[in-house]
């Protein structure tokens, strides 16, 4: 067991990776717990794969109405409905073509580790898998300091387990408001991308979330939105990726 301090630490010292060691031959698919988690995790790696033409699909997996859930001006439908098209805007800049995105609806802040309903987001998320012909998997880092998140690595995990030779990586959202001292997994392995040459695309897709970044609901004391220290840590050019035994 290693601090979630030095296991983030250590990541900045990961190999540098191409698509093709990322991806093989094949498509990838990315799991995303909240509308915006694609974009934030891994819009340059999208953007790169189809801009090569590799097949790519998005699983949203909750309907992120929990972002601002005391809202007058956006009640629970309105902001489903809203959140929605922002991703699908937001994949459409990223090279994603509509059938491409498959968005779950499950209950923000709810969505289930197990049980039901987690084994049909898995049955789900395989079938993009198939679709896509892909041979690497992305999804929330199993220590991200959020349920859903954790929940999507599980569902993940389970997807893995239903399609053979595909490759799980975890990319890290909220990993970096961990208590330093918080002991993780074994110390990481995995992989850095250099997405320079499509950041201006990833960055023009996390716009799209006005939700999330922007005070367009500015009616809710308890909004859950991405502040400029937030949204920093996804300004980089390179996003990493772990890849760690199960």
């Amino acid at each position: 067991m290693v601090s979630a301090q030095s296991f983030l630490d250590a990541a900045c010292n990961f190999p540098s990776a191409t698509l093709d060691d990322l991806l093989g031959e094949g498509g990838a698919v990315v799991v995303a717990p909240h509308p915006d988690d694609e974009s934030l995790g891994c819009g340059a790696l999208i953007a790169a794969a189809r801009a090569k033409e590799r097949s790519v699909k998005v699983v949203v997996l909750s309907d992120g109405t929990g972002s601002h859930p005391g809202s007058n001006k956006y009640p629970r439908e309105r902001l489903r409905q809203l959140r929605k098209r922002e991703v699908r805007k937001a994949v459409s800049l990223l090279g994603l073509r509509r059938a491409d995105l498959n968005c779950l609806e499950l209950p923000d802040r709810y969505v289930p580790k197990s049980g039901p309903e987690a084994e049909s987001a898995a049955r789900a998320v395989a079938e993009q898998l198939r679709k896509a012909r892909a041979n690497a998997l992305f999804t929330t880092w199993r220590h991200d300091p959020h349920v859903d998140h954790q929940a999507a690595y599980d569902i993940a995990r389970k997807a893995v387990d239903l399609v053979p030779r595909v490759r799980l990586f975890e990319y890290v959202i909220w990993g970096r408001d961990l208590p330093p001292e918080k002991l993780v997994t074994e110390a990481p392995r995995g992989w850095r991308f250099d997405g320079a040459r499509v950041v201006a695309l990833k960055q023009a897709a996390i716009a799209c979330h006005r939700s999330q970044v922007t005070g367009l609901i500015d009616d809710d004391p308890k909004r859950s939105c991405l502040g400029p220290d937030v949204l920093a840590r996804f300004a980089s050019n390179e996003e990493i990726f772990f890849e760690i035994d199960p």
